[in-house]
């Protein structure tokens, strides 16, 4: 079987899986559309095997890194889901009081890709909160696709509140400076945007590729925007002339990047989709932007 390079692979292929990622097709739709570049040598089984993401040889910061305490708690929700899994990370050495940065998932739960970025952040000097909005339907299943088809049965609002109650959560930990920041992926980058409208007192909030809050709630932002978006992402993309004319006019306080050539999830790592330098670079403006915005 001929061994896969991104260089491969054509630009159709990974829209076509924004496409099933984002639930416009189905697995069965996938399989068979994607037949259609399997030539070449490549077959089906080569394209699905490259494409998905690999968990187990791609996580920068290891569970048991010995440079953090990461574990699992619960918090409540009593707006949302209830009692919410999530990991919660923070450097052993160093100030004991941090400031705190919540990590939001994309459209499948709590996925390995997530856990890891909240590892990222703590080692960054934060204590972080990684938490699992699949946790009332009994947590991400283990795949992404399962954990897609679980997300959808949920209300977008809802959980919504489970990740606004996250923000609460590290509020009042005992080693939360108070100063709290968002960043979230997809899915998690509208949360993002939705977070700085719900929550008055919000640090700072970096969307990544995540659909835009509607006009009329652009005025209720007080926090700093950083906001990522993938130069190839038309589905999202098209909603950001709109954003950035409603951010304008009610001078508010954004810095948008948009990174040429590079796909929708551009930062995660365990998919072809990543770009490494595109990734390197939004995550060191990421974290730049919250030592700012989080003193």
């Amino acid at each position: 079987m001929k061994k896969l390079r991104k260089e491969d692979i054509s630009q159709e292929v990974f829209d076509l899986y924004d496409d099933y990622a984002h639930n416009k097709i189905d697995r069965r739709q996938f399989v068979e559309k994607l037949s259609i570049y399997a030539v070449g040598g490549i077959t089906v089984t080569s394209l699905l095997s490259f494409i998905m993401p690999d968990y187990e040889t791609t996580a920068l910061v290891k569970q048991d890194d010995k440079r953090l305490n990461s574990e699992f708690i619960n918090y409540d929700s009593p707006k949302g889901g209830g009692s919410i899994r999530a990991l919660l990370s923070r450097p052993k050495k160093g100030k004991k009081k941090l400031p705190g940065i919540v990590v939001v998932h994309e459209n499948r739960g709590l996925n390995p890709y997530i856990e890891d970025v909240g590892r990222r952040g703590a080692l960054e000097g934060f204590i972080t909160i990684a938490p699992d909005a699949l946790t009332p339907l009994g947590g991400y299943p283990g795949n992404d696709d399962e954990g897609r088809t679980m997300q959808r049965k949920r209300d977008r609002n809802e959980m919504l509140e489970d990740f606004i109650a996250a923000y609460q959560y590290l509020q009042s930990h005992e080693d939360c400076t108070g100063k709290i920041g968002v960043v979230g992926f997809c899915f998690g980058g509208w949360i993002s945007n939705m977070m700085a409208v719900n929550i008055p007192t919000l640090s700072a909030a970096v969307p990544y590729y995540g659909r835009q809050p509607a006009d009329e709630l652009v005025s209720k932002i007080n926090a700093p925007l950083m906001l990522q978006y993938a130069g190839l992402d038309k589905r999202v993309n098209e909603g950001w002339p709109a954003y950035e004319e409603a951010l304008k006019k009610n001078n508010k306080q954004y810095v948008a990047h948009i990174y040429p050539d590079v796909n929708h999830g551009f930062h995660n790592n365990t998919t072809p989709r990543y770009d490494e330098k595109a990734a390197n670079l939004s995550w060191n403006r990421t974290i730049e932007f919250f030592k700012k915005n989080l003193k």
